[in-house]
This record gives structure tokens, sequence and C-alpha cells, in this order.
């Protein structure tokens, strides 16, 4: 079996509703998982920035705009397999803080996005490398 690197920028996005904190979560179309929106950097222009790919993926697979509140990134790694081939993958997810938009608005990747409390995330999530991201982040907030 060949294997593949793969290289993605996400981000995991929060508001403030009154005097609470709310965090952004998507729904995968395809496989269900609960997840942070994420996706390949350069996948639309060769020459893409991490910070340019986290915030693209935010506004279509979350359907938000969001700024880049810590320019430091928490960096996960996972292995899948697809169509024959073991995808070694290495996600850098940016703490963002939400500036506009309506997660309903998110893209055809996604089934789902919604904005909800921290316990709610902590539930939610799929993925053993998004919850441990999450934990991270938290530590940068």
């Amino acid at each position: 079996m060949k294997t593949k690197n793969e290289v993605s920028a996400g981000g995991i996005v929060y508001r403030k509703v009154g005097n609470k904190i709310e965090w952004l979560i998507t729904q995968h179309s395809q496989h269900k998982g609960w997840v942070f929106p994420k996706g390949l950097v350069g996948d639309t222009k060769d020459s893409e920035a991490m910070e340019d790919a986290a915030r693209r993926e935010v506004k279509e697979e979350g359907g938000v705009e969001a700024k880049i509140a810590n320019p430091k990134p928490v960096k996960t790694s996972y292995f899948y397999v697809l169509k024959n081939t073991r995808i070694a993958k290495t996600v850098y997810y940016f703490l963002m803080e939400y500036v506009a938009g309506d997660p309903k608005d998110h893209d055809w990747e996604m089934c789902d996005a919604k904005f909800v409390a921290e316990d709610e995330v902590r539930k939610t999530l799929t993925y053993k490398s998004d919850k441990e991201a999450f934990e991270k982040i938290l530590n940068l907030y």
C-alpha cells in the first residue's frame, strides 16, 4: 500500500454570546463525523498560506467568517486509508474568533454546522485528534 502525505489547516472558532463562549463544530456529509472545519492547504491556490487556507475552510465548511486570534496553530496528526492509499495527515488548527455569517451557509461537504457550548463540543466531536486539538486550543484561549 502506498503512502501519501497531506497537510491541512482549519479553525477552532469561538464566539461570545453575552457572558458565554460557543464553539463552531461541523458534521461531515460523507462519514457523518463531527469535526472542526479544515481542508488541504493549497487546495485552490498553489502558494496558499496556512492561515489563508484556515480562513477559507472555516468560511466554506462552517459558513462563517473568522479572524485568527492566535498566530500559533495547534498541530495534530493521524492516518487513514482511502482507495488503497495510506494517508498521513497533519492538521494545523488556528484559534479563531467569529466575525460574521451563519453556520447554515456551509457548503456541500458538511451536512450541519453549529455553535455549541464547551461541554457539548467535548461530547459531540467524533475523533480523538479533534478532541485533543480542542483541549490544546483551550489552553491558548
